[in-house]
């Protein structure tokens, strides 16, 4: 059973890296296509960010400015 245990815990490590591998911190962007501007302009409906790209690649990372806090 303390075999098992320890085989385990790195084995779940290691599902959680898999998984998480393809994933960006960005998963409120929601980015569109834009055919109105160029072939491979993207555009992100959420925050507005905008990107000029490969048409059938699409960005993976949030592009927007990041936000001032004021204080300077």
């Amino acid at each position: 059973m303390a075999i098992l245990l320890i085989l385990l815990v790195p084995l779940i490590g290691l599902a959680f890296w898999w998984h998480g591998r393809g994933a960006t911190l960005t998963r409120a962007c929601r980015w569109r296509l834009d055919r109105r501007v160029g072939p491979g302009h993207w555009r992100c409906a959420t925050c507005g960010a905008t990107c000029d790209l490969d048409p059938g690649n699409e960005p993976r990372h949030c592009l927007r400015p990041p936000a001032t806090d004021g204080h300077g």
